[in-house]
């Protein structure tokens, strides 16, 4: 069975069912009557969409969406930016992943109201702190619904682990680092024995990951102040990563670099802090050759998120009612449900969450791994975080200075300092 998490028969489950979502829009009488009508969608990396706009159009007569995919967030921020500056290329729906939807609604106006579109019914639906997310301050305006949440696991290579004489079993290797102390020791243990690899991938993604679990904010306080130098959390967060880093965990890789992607065929590194959306990634860098090499076991600590994203409707778009219906649809509990069984984006839906077709599913790449329990497990722990308006800038920051620190370009003092230095540097 291919590794894309069971799709065929996670779309007989929901197959079934699409066509009541779509049918409860009545968007399609407004279209019809209207002529034919195109639906430009900007996204950037995988939604998962494809099965799913292929449904709307057969339900939709006359609606034909396009989707227009800009690739790495990091390239489709600043479009984006560039198109709601000018108010014009938008298109009809856009992604907005949760370290920048901070930072628009500030601006709401930009953005079709949803809760004036009926979305208010829809609260049910969703983790409260995800809702919220895209609702401004005084309740007032949403101007996004919830797609995925980058639920947390953590994937292991059973063979280096084997070979390092500790347990492979996911259960006996989630229950090695109940904390990041813990995964610390863990990495120590398996480097006093000769595998030829390194612990973990990058300290990025473990950094990321301690600081969503260290408070209820980040860089910004809840009222957007910039705290990046007396948040402990943060400093907290940095220097737990940089113990690894000088306990010679890390194999010292940027991710997403040609090198990053070639360490996951050359076993040069035995664990990653995955995101759900992270095992498509794995299984495509890794390749077929290494098929049931990989598992997944829960994350050091009690749950946490990495990423997750949301759909809006710019008010620029000349199709708003229809896009919204559209949004709808794809938002809904089985239309999260389908993203997650094509590319493994992880419902924000509680409904999708509970729902069979996403506990009970298996990923036969990484061992027939209950990836819908392990994250749902993991989704439900979370405590919310909130991120404020240039979280994903200075993040960057921060992420740039433990790898500098890795590569042995900076002393971890002074990589802090010059973080702490250019995050203030960018929201003067």
């Amino acid at each position: 069975m291919p590794a894309r998490l069971r799709r065929t028969l996670l779309a007989a489950a929901v197959a079934g069912t699409l066509v009541a979502v779509t049918a409860c829009g009545g968007a399609s009488d407004q279209q019809s009557a209207s002529g034919p009508v195109t639906l430009v969608v900007k996204t950037f990396s995988q939604f998962g969409y494809d099965a799913l706009y292929k449904e709307y159009e057969a339900t939709h007569p006359g609606v034909t969406i396009k989707e227009e995919n800009i690739g790495k967030l990091g390239d489709y921020t600043p479009k984006l930016q560039q198109w709601m500056t000018a108010g014009s290329g938008a298109g009809d729906v856009v992604a907005l992943e949760e370290g920048i939807i901070s930072q628009y609604i500030a601006k709401p106006d930009k953005f079709v109201n949803l809760l004036d579109k009926g979305a208010d019914s829809l609260k049910p639906d969703y983790l409260d702190w995800k809702w919220n997310q895209a609702l401004t301050s005084d309740g007032k305006a949403l101007i996004g619904l919830g797609t995925d949440i980058g639920a947390q696991g953590m994937c292991y290579r059973k063979d280096l682990f084997q070979k390092a004489g500790l347990p492979t079993d996911r259960e006996q290797v989630g229950a090695l680092w109940p904390t990041w102390d813990a995964y610390l020791a863990t990495g120590k243990r398996f480097l006093t024995t000769n595998t030829g690899a390194k612990f973990y991938d990058s300290s990025s993604g473990m950094y990321q990951n301690i600081l969503m679990q260290q408070g209820d904010h980040t860089y910004y306080d809840k009222v957007n102040n910039l705290v990046v130098d007396s948040n402990p959390a943060v400093r907290g967060a940095y220097d737990q990563t940089v113990g690894m880093i000088e306990a010679g965990l890390s194999a010292n890789l940027d991710q997403y670099s040609p090198q990053w992607n070639a360490g996951f065929k050359k076993g040069t590194f035995a664990t990653i802090a995955c995101p759900s959306w992270m095992l498509a990634t794995i299984e495509k860098q890794a390749g077929p050759e290494n098929a049931d090499k990989w598992d997944v076991a829960k994350v050091p600590g009690n749950g946490a998120v990495r990423g997750g994203s949301f759909l809006s409707v710019p008010t620029q778009s000349k199709h708003q009612d229809q896009a919204v219906e559209l949004v709808k649809f794809l938002t809904s509990a089985k239309g999260q449900i389908g993203a997650f069984g094509a590319k493994g984006n992880f419902p924000s839906s509680t409904q999708a969450i509970d729902d069979p077709a996403v506990q009970g599913l298996t990923n036969a790449y990484f061992g027939n791994a209950p990836v819908g329990k392990i994250f749902g497990a993991s989704a439900k722990a979370v405590k919310p975080v909130y991120l404020g308006p240039a979280n994903v800038a200075i993040g960057d920051r921060f992420t740039n200075a433990l790898l500098a620190v890795e590569q042995g370009k900076l002393q971890p003092d002074e990589a802090w300092g010059k973080a702490v230095d250019e995050a203030k540097r960018l929201v003067k």
